[in-house]
C-alpha cells in the first residue's frame, strides 16, 4: 500500500471543527446545539454584496488576472487610504481567502526550517499554514491573567535565532479578542527594524473594536513599509464567510512579485467572489455601526455571564468576536466532546473549541475554551445556562 507522506502526517487537524461528528450523532438524537465553536456569524450579509451577485454582468465564467481585477483592487485600495493605509493598487494582491495570502507570505519570506515568532495562544490554522510551508511556528506565551495581551519585547528576544524571519500577529486577535495598542505595536516595530525581520498582520477582525478603542496597523507605523505584510479577507467584515476572497497587502515591491509567483501558479481568484467583494466596499457605514453595537451586547452578556458561574474567569476582549475563558475542568478537550456525547440540559448542550489547539506549547491551554459570540443574546443566555449546569456535574471537575 503506498504510503501517506510525512507533512501529511504532521499536518494538524483542526481544534475547530475536530469534534463535527460528536456534534452530528448529538444532533441525530435530538440534541439542540449552540454553535459557539466556529467564528460563523448569524449576522446578515450586505445586502450590496448578495444583490452584486444575483446580477452577475458575464456570459463566460472566465479567469481573472492573477493578482486580482483591477476594478476590485481599485476600490480596495479607496477603503483602505481611508483608513490612512497609504497604499496603491498594486500593493494589493487578491487572494482565496486570508488562509491562501498567509500561505503566500510563508512560502515568499521564509525558507523551509526558518521561523516565525506568534503569541499564543494564535489562530490554530496557523500551525497548518506553517507545516504547509515547511516552517517553524516559534511560540511565546501570553496569559490570560493579564488579558493576552502582548508578551515584553524581552520574551521576544529570548527566542529570536538565526532562522527568525518574521513575527505575525493577529490584531484585534483571534481566538482572544485581546486589541493591540499603539505603544505594543512600535515596541514590535522596533524589534523588527532591529532584526531585519518581516511584521505579518492578520487584520480580519479590524472592524471589531469596542468601548471606543482605536485600532492601529503596523501600516500606520513610519518606516517600517519592507517589513510589513498584511492579511485580510471580506470574511468576517461582511459576514461572508463562503466568498472566499481575502488580500495580501505590501509596500515590498521584490515581496509582492515573488507573492505574484505563487499566485500566477494557482492561477486567479474567484471571479464571482471579487464581484461581490467589489460591490461590498459600498456597504454603508450604519451597516458597521449596528453591528458593532450587536456584538457589544454580546460580548457583554457573554463575559458577564460566564464570569458569574463558580469557578469561571474570562478577561473582557477589546475587539474580534472571540473569547477564552478558565474553566474549573481537567481538560477541555475531554470536556468540550463530553458536552456533546454525553451532557444535555432540556435537549440542549453547546459546542465549544477546546483551547489547546490554540496554543503549539504542549500542554497549555488545558483549562480552557475558546468561545465565538455569534448568537443572538437569547441563545447566547441559553448556552451560559446549559454551561454552568454542565459544570456543576462534570466528572471531571476542579476545585
Amino acid at each position: 500500500m503506498p504510503q501517506i507522506s510525512q507533512k501529511g502526517i504532521d499536518m494538524p487537524a483542526s481544534p475547530i471543527r475536530k469534534l463535527t461528528p460528536f456534534a452530528d450523532k448529538a444532533k441525530q438524537d435530538g440534541k439542540k446545539i449552540y454553535h459557539l465553536n466556529i467564528g460563523q456569524p448569524d449576522i446578515e450579509t450586505p445586502e450590496i454584496m448578495l444583490n452584486a451577485l444575483k446580477s452577475v454582468p458575464f456570459k463566460v465564467w472566465a479567469y481573472t488576472p492573477s493578482e486580482g481585477t483591477a476594478s476590485y483592487r481599485n476600490k480596495l485600495a479607496q477603503y483602505y487610504n481611508k483608513l490612512n493605509y497609504n497604499i496603491e493598487p498594486t500593493d494589493i494582491l487578491v487572494t482565496n481567502g486570508g488562509s491562501e495570502a498567509i500561505i503566500f507570505a510563508m512560502q515568499s519570506c521564509l525558507n523551509p526550517g526558518e521561523e516565525v515568532i506568534i503569541p499564543e495562544p494564535f489562530y490554530a490554522n496557523y500551525n497548518g499554514f506553517a507545516c504547509s510551508s515547511d516552517v517553524v511556528v516559534k511560540p511565546i506565551m501570553s496569559y490570560i491573567d493579564n488579558g493576552f495581551a502582548l508578551p515584553s519585547i524581552s520574551e521576544f528576544e529570548k527566542v529570536i535565532t538565526e532562522k527568525t524571519k518574521a513575527i505575525a500577529i493577529c490584531n484585534p486577535n483571534n481566538p482572544t479578542g485581546y486589541l493591540y495598542s499603539r505603544q505594543e505595536l512600535e515596541a514590535l516595530k522596533e524589534l523588527c527594524l532591529k532584526h531585519d525581520l518581516y511584521l505579518f498582520s492578520d487584520e480580519a477582525y479590524r472592524e471589531f473594536c469596542y468601548d471606543g478603542r482605536e485600532f492601529i496597523s503596523p501600516m500606520h507605523l513610519e518606516g517600517l513599509e519592507d517589513h510589513v505584510v498584511v492579511f485580510d479577507t471580506v470574511s468576517k467584515r461582511y459576514s461572508a464567510c463562503g466568498a472566499r476572497i481575502g488580500c495580501l497587502i505590501t509596500k515590498n515591491k521584490a515581496l509582492y512579485q515573488t507573492v505574484l509567483k505563487f499566485a500566477q501558479a494557482r492561477l486567479s481568484p474567484s471571479l464571482e467572489g471579487q464581484i461581490a467583494a467589489e460591490a461590498a466596499v459600498d456597504t454603508p457605514d450604519a451597516y458597521f455601526t449596528a453591528v458593532s453595537e450587536e456584538y457589544t451586547a454580546r460580548r457583554d452578556t457573554l463575559v458577564s455571564g460566564l464570569n458569574a458561574i463558580e469557578g469561571v474567569y474570562c478577561p473582557n476582549p477589546g475587539g474580534a468576536f472571540y473569547v477564552v475563558a478558565k474553566l474549573p475542568i481537567d481538560n477541555a478537550d475531554k470536556f468540550c466532546q463530553w458536552m456533546l456525547e454525553d451532557f444535555s440540559h432540556d435537549n440542549q448542550t453547546v459546542m465549544m473549541a477546546p483551547a489547546t489547539g490554540f496554543y503549539s506549547t504542549e500542554g497549555a491551554g488545558l483549562n480552557e475554551v475558546r468561545m465565538a459570540y455569534v448568537l443572538n443574546q437569547s441563545d447566547l443566555k441559553n448556552a451560559l445556562i446549559c454551561l454552568e449546569k454542565a459544570l456543576e456535574v462534570y466528572p471531571g471537575r476542579q476545585v
